[in-house]
């Protein structure tokens, strides 16, 4: 495990790169829709392609479990979750809040996970047992913690898109929740929980997720000391949505979520 995730932090630094190249020429850069409405661009797809060659050539046997390509199926109980761009609609607007996702289970177990904001220099990244690090420009690599905040009516609030919640039937549980924070931004996608996870925000809840974007929160949440469920309480990756928070606060947030907080 520690050897695919040393790999798996090298080749998102690398495919962060790539998405460079890109994001400095937006003008040049055709955006087109897929099915769901949701934006894909050739970086999307010659990022994926590029950690694709780079896991198969090193880890042949395991399962690959990517967002622009057919699932690739494996025999070592190892699968990658892949999201090369995480926030395509703040990319193609060239805002430097996206960022590149990996994610790494065994045997159904998620037990790694990197975030990669490449246009900021940061990377966020977890193994089981290994605690989370963060990593800048300015700094060595650092392990981080979550927020030490204990009342709800005290923390900052974030989520991808308030539109989410309308889509999914959810706008009152939002603006319950709204109501009861200090602060509600939209820092959102990856980013955001980024930001849980190195203490910058206490709260992030997204009514609408993938698997590729849930994948690597998980090891990441809790091994800063939080957590990560769906609306539920369940702590897992396929629950097509996510709630991450200090972990002391997650109760409260769930109960206002679900209409039970007064």
């Amino acid at each position: 495990m520690q050897q695919r995730l040393e790999h798996a932090r090298y080749i998102a630094r690398q495919a962060g790169e790539l998405t460079l190249r890109f994001f400095n020429h937006l003008d040049q850069l055709a955006v087109e829709r897929k099915s769901d409405e949701s934006p894909v661009t050739v970086a999307d797809r010659e990022t994926e392609q590029f950690l694709r060659q780079q896991i198969t050539e090193l880890f042949p046997d395991d399962a690959i479990f990517g967002e622009e390509f057919p699932n690739i199926e494996g025999t070592s109980g190892f699968r990658w979750f892949l999201d090369p761009i995480d926030g395509t609609k703040s990319f193609i607007c060239g805002v430097p809040l996206y960022s590149t996702l990996i994610g790494l289970e065994h045997e159904g177990r998620c037990v790694g996970g990197v975030i990669a904001l490449p246009a900021l220099r940061e990377l966020v990244w977890a193994g089981i047992g290994l605690g989370t690090w963060h990593e800048t420009p300015q700094n060595e690599p650092k392990r981080c913690r979550v927020s030490n905040c204990s009342d709800l009516a005290k923390a900052t609030f974030l989520t991808s898109e308030v539109l989410t919640f309308d889509k999914s039937n959810r706008r009152e549980a939002y603006n319950r929740l709204e109501s009861s924070v200090r602060l509600t931004r939209t820092w959102g996608d990856a980013y955001g929980y980024a930001l849980i996870a190195t203490g910058r925000a206490d709260v992030m809840v997204d009514p609408m997720m993938s698997e590729w974007d849930a994948a690597p929160l998980l090891v990441i949440l809790e091994e800063a000391g939080g957590r990560f469920t769906d609306w539920k309480g369940n702590a897992t990756i396929f629950g097509k949505e996510g709630v991450a928070t200090n972990g002391i606060l997650h109760e409260d947030v769930l109960r206002c979520l679900n209409g039970e907080l007064h």
